[in-house]
């Protein structure tokens, strides 16, 4: 007969532990097979180096740095552009802004598309955008608002905007609301996660934050902790919009980094808020929470870039932005990740997490799910870059409107304003052929260690780089000269791609009518 030669009240606690641990186990095992709460978070201007993790000398970003802390730090993240809106359009669509004529900022989206918060409704997610739509006008008539691209709710600008905003509700005449935009937005996107828990459904929420986009405001205790900035750090005159006036202005470039910085401390401690009600209501660890920014940092904020070039170029400093990512269930331990990914990635990697097929159509982004599982070491696909490439005139010719002129006049009040005027139109045109020159503007493309960027016209005159930018970050050494079958393989690839993105453009991948 078998004795067991513990004592009872030691047995009794053995078993009980393991009962602990099964349930555990069998509780995160549940919370893996339930579809998981989506959270997109995006900075707007919001350059790599702007913050405490990545080595700012002087940027408060506590939670940014907790959360690179505890959840995955992807280090080599780019923005699918150097400017925001096409930026935008690839969260939204998985595929490069060219092939459906965002080419910049000012240009919106086509109603063709296939939105990632379409896919989502599909999939029985509550959906809603709060913030920056800068795709269309957010008006309710607007083809391209976010409700008519699968948001369920919006409270959205059809562009920036700084304290006291401006915010169109689902299509409504826009509201002003006072208060620090950051801290709007957040409590917006609570109160619709509450209603979504309410009906028992999963949410999917995207916010699109007005900051860090000049002109800079911030609120007293935030300006405060950048009071005694160095003397020497940002000594020069930069030019911005003024608050008072709308319109251009130079400043020391010192005063105009405190209010920047105020900004971005305050849209930092609005995710903290976030992460709070998340783990409040004991719904965090399956939340997937994902913060980037739009594209690098802007010519004015420019003081501690480590990289070449800066917002609206293709180098490293137009392109990589901070990117973290939570998501206890599934990332239970702190991760770093050195792995080239890209804003077209999101939709391919969310269509993975629940379950839904791709779109049929070319994308530009894939699957990251394992990357999250420490299984993916490289990209197997190069990112490509191409920065906006408008449809050329001839002489005398004017490109067809893909959406009639009155459906693209934007009706949301800004500081900025243009020609006097505090709204911004869009425009998209059709795109009739391809010519030779239709390949020209700057683009890059990056595998996993080399980069190859050109300048120019599609032809003999154009200015090539290649870079190794595992080594050498900053792109200082060209190595054109050096690696010549690099180069030219990278820029047969390119060009490969460039024709399909063509063919996009020219509507070949819409259901014929």
């Amino acid at each position: 007969m078998y004795k067991n030669p513990l004592p009872p009240k030691i047995t009794f606690c053995l078993f009980y532990l393991i009962f602990l641990i099964s349930c555990q186990e069998s509780k995160e095992e549940n919370q893996l097979n339930e579809l998981p709460n989506i959270i997109l978070l995006m900075g707007d201007d919001h350059g790599w180096d702007e913050t405490g993790y990545n080595g700012h000398p002087y940027l408060h970003t506590p939670v940014l740095d907790e959360m690179a802390a505890q959840g995955l730090r992807m280090d080599r993240f780019y923005s699918a552009s150097p400017t925001c809106s096409p930026t935008r359009g690839s969260i939204i669509t998985g595929r490069h802004p060219n092939r459906y004529g965002t080419f910049s900022p000012g240009f919106s989206i086509r109603p063709e598309e296939i939105s990632i918060a379409q896919i989502m409704k599909k999939a029985g997610y509550t959906t809603a955008h709060f913030g920056k739509w800068h795709l269309g006008p957010v008006k309710a008539d607007s083809p391209t608002n976010p409700k008519a691209m699968g948001f369920d709710e919006y409270l959205s600008h059809d562009n920036f905007f700084e304290m006291n905003p401006h915010l169109s509700r689902n299509g409504n005449k826009e509201e002003r609301y006072e208060g620090e935009s950051s801290e709007i937005l957040i409590t917006e996107a609570i109160q619709f996660i509450k209603t979504s828990r309410e009906k028992g459904t999963p949410f999917f929420v995207v916010i699109w934050y007005g900051s860090p986009h000049e002109p800079y405001s911030g609120l007293p205790e935030d300006l405060a902790l950048y009071d005694d900035l160095p003397k020497e750090f940002g000594d020069k005159m930069v030019k911005l919009t003024s608050n008072e006036t709308g319109y251009p202005v130079e400043r020391l470039q010192r005063d105009v980094l405190k209010e920047r910085f105020a900004e971005i401390t305050a849209m930092d401690r609005s995710i903290g808020t976030l992460r709070d009600y998340l783990r409040n209501e004991k719904i965090r660890d399956n939340t997937l929470l994902w913060y980037f920014g739009d594209n690098g940092t802007p010519k004015e904020g420019n003081a501690t870039v480590p990289f070449k070039g800066e917002k609206g170029d293709v180098y490293e400093g137009g392109i990589r932005v901070p990117s973290v990512l939570e998501w206890p269930v599934r990332i239970p331990q702190p991760m770093f990740s050195a792995v080239n990914a890209v804003s077209t990635d999101l939709l391919p990697t969310v269509c993975a997490i629940v379950g839904q097929s791709l779109p049929d159509r070319p994308l530009d982004g894939i699957n990251l799910l394992p990357l999250f599982d420490g299984k993916m070491v490289e990209r197997e696909e190069p990112i490509r870059f191409w920065n906006g490439r408008p449809r050329r005139q001839a002489a005398g010719s004017k490109p067809l409107d893909y959406i009639s002129s009155e459906l693209q006049k934007g009706t949301s009040p800004l500081v900025k304003l243009m020609e006097g005027i505090n709204t911004r139109d869009f425009k998209n045109f059709h795109h009739p052929d391809i010519q030779e020159e239709d390949f020209g503007g700057p683009r890059a493309i990056l595998d996993n260690r080399y980069k190859l960027v050109i300048h120019g016209e599609a032809n003999s005159g154009a200015l090539r780089e290649l870079y190794d930018v595992r080594e050498d970050p900053a792109e200082k050494h060209n190595l054109i000269e050096i690696k010549v079958e690099i180069a030219n393989e990278l820029e047969t690839r390119l060009r490969t791609w460039q024709e399909s993105v063509l063919r996009s453009l020219m509507g070949e991948d819409y259901p014929k009518k």
